[in-house]
């Protein structure tokens, strides 16, 4: 085992909570972040320790400075110094450019990239000191090539990809690699419920023509996290079965 401490922030759930499981299956000590529901980012923990590892949740909203200056404090006192730091959690609040609220334009950015923002801050002076770590921001494919009806949630993702490659710039000569994902379309419980028109649609878009599982995206964040990638930095993996050729 590693040794090692991970944060995933928003890993109480989807693709968050199996990054989390498969960092600690590599030997990782993992904090994970929710916003809400105590008991569900318990259950997580509990899932992670099997792996023999250690494992501690924190109820933190990653949009608020002083939350996540604490976070980062608490997780040095019981884990120790984040050396991998997964920015996972991300909201959308979908709707066309004339419908959506600047409350919901202003909510997805502050959590989606606001976020990212204030925890790679709070993590990079450790890692700095260090002269090593690992940041993987966690984008989408429609930061990429953006979407119908989701101008701040593409918004928001492409600006993490802004930031990824401004940050792999900034922090490679004190050994920190910085690195986004950006997933297509990903099996889910959110994406479980859509219907199955919508789901037939989105296929005809996906030249590989099957919806990827939130383990292939956990296995190549594993992979950056690890010094298998060591001279990758500023680098935007798109896994999305085609979808933006």
């Amino acid at each position: 085992m590693n040794g090692k401490v991970a944060l995933v922030t928003g890993g109480s759930r989807g693709i968050g909570r199996n990054i989390a499981k498969v960092l600690a299956g590599e030997g990782y000590n993992v904090a994970i972040t929710y916003n809400s529901n105590e008991e569900l980012a318990k259950e997580v923990v509990k899932e992670l320790e099997h792996s023999g590892v250690k494992a501690a949740c924190f109820k933190a909203n990653i949009s608020i400075k002083d939350q996540v200056d604490n976070l980062i404090r608490e997780i040095e006192k019981e884990l120790g110094s984040v050396c991998v730091l997964v920015n996972n959690a991300g909201i959308t609040k979908d709707n066309l450019l004339i419908r959506m609220s600047e409350d919901d334009w202003d909510s997805v950015m502050d959590v989606n990239l606001k976020g990212a923002f204030l925890t790679t801050k709070a993590v990079a002076r450790g890692m700095m000191k260090k002269r090593y770590g690992k940041i993987i921001n966690i984008s989408s494919v429609v930061g990429v090539m953006g979407n119908a009806g989701q101008g701040n949630y593409s918004a928001s993702k492409a600006g993490l990809i802004g930031f990824t490659k401004s940050m792999a710039r900034e922090l490679a000569s004190r050994g920190i690699r910085v690195n986004a994902v950006a997933p297509g379309f990903i099996r889910t419980d959110m994406t479980d419920s859509l219907k199955e028109e919508v789901k037939e649609a989105m296929l005809l878009n996906i030249p590989l023509g099957y919806f990827a599982e939130s383990e292939e995206v956990s296995n190549l964040v594993a992979f950056l996290a690890s010094e298998k990638s060591d001279y990758i930095t500023g680098q935007v993996i798109q896994i999305d079965g085609g979808m933006n050729i």
